[in-house]
């Protein structure tokens, strides 16, 4: 039996890079999945070469997760259509990185709010589906810059670090209701992030990874996978760092 079969998960930022990767893993796994993404052109190419690779279970939704109302609404609508909603993976996250002293106030305030209110946002809107159930998976995509920092990052690391304190809260609140939050910390991972970066630099940070590489989106989504199966039951409120041994 596949490890997802029968449930539905919900994947923000399913568009692309890890989020695409991880729409691709659970659908295989046998979950209905629904892309929650503000990139249309992006989400309907995603929809179309994954149902071509002959998963047809896959549903594209334009939310913007920093609304609170619209992600309400959403919610509603995959519920009152599968009466279900089994998984939540907050994936959707953004940079806009600046020195702290020139860094403006609308660069910080977008990150906050899509990486760090966008998670309250959908986890306010769905868990109470979930307590519904009294089954539920929560996975918060966090950062090693929310754990060790990174120059110019401030507000992405604030919004990082906030996750995990609130996943640790989450699982206090919710796990007692039958619902598991969990948040990984990805390190290097070779995304569309990544291309803009010199290959000097880049070859400097694989020089330091133990394992000698650059992750890859599916080792993030396999770690989701781990999280969301019956296989974790027991894990809840823990930070699953994934960088091939950067900070070991």
């Amino acid at each position: 039996m596949k490890k997802l079969e029968g449930k539905v998960s919900i994947i923000t930022g399913g568009a692309q890079g890890i989020g695409k990767k991880t729409v691709e893993r659970f659908s295989s796994e046998g979950s209905s999945v629904i892309i929650w993404d503000i990139d249309i052109e992006k989400g309907k190419e995603t929809l179309k070469e994954i149902k071509e690779n002959g998963m047809e279970d896959v549903t594209f939704m334009e939310v913007d997760t920093t609304r609170f109302a619209q992600v309400e609404e959403a919610a509603r609508s995959v519920f009152a259509s599968r009466g279900q909603i089994d998984i939540l993976i907050n994936n959707a996250g953004i940079t806009r990185d600046a020195a702290s002293l020139n860094m403006s106030k609308e660069q910080w305030q977008q990150v906050i709010d899509l990486n760090l209110t966008g998670v309250f946002n959908c986890t306010k809107a769905i868990a109470p589906y979930m307590v519904q159930k009294q089954f539920g998976r929560i996975i918060n995509t966090s950062s090693l810059v929310g754990i060790y920092s990174n120059f110019g990052q401030a507000n992405y690391a604030a919004a990082k670090s906030g996750l995990v304190g609130i996943t640790k809260v989450w699982a206090r609140e919710l796990s007692r209701h039958g619902i598991t939050v969990n948040a990984v910390t990805p390190g290097f991972i070779e995304t569309e992030s990544l291309k803009n970066v010199p290959e000097k630099i880049v070859k400097s940070i694989k020089d330091k990874i133990p394992v000698g590489r650059l992750g890859k989106p599916e080792d993030v989504s396999n770690a989701y996978i781990f999280l969301a199966s019956e296989e974790s039951s027991y894990i809840s409120g823990s930070v699953l760092t994934i960088d091939g041994g950067f900070v070991s």
